[in-house]
């Protein structure tokens, strides 16, 4: 596991105390908010994704034709 060394100001200390509360160290506490902000940026990235394909005739036609093919579509 690497380590990393983050500095911080009042703000970013009060946020942190509040992340870690009673039950979670501060390492804990940042892990948990890089995980979260992860995965909220992969669920961005996804739903630009689909906006995109919703939009796009060619994929729209793609999937038109395995519907088809899978008999889910006429």
């Amino acid at each position: 596991m690497g380590t990393l060394n983050v500095r911080t100001d009042e703000a970013m200390e009060t946020a942190l105390r509040a992340l870690a509360g009673d039950s979670r160290s501060r390492s804990e506490a940042v892990r948990y908010a890089i995980m979260r902000a992860y995965k909220e940026l992969l669920l961005e990235q996804a739903q630009e994704d689909a906006e995109r394909l919703r939009n796009d005739a060619d994929d729209q036609a793609e999937m038109l034709a395995i519907q088809r093919f899978m008999g889910v579509a006429e």
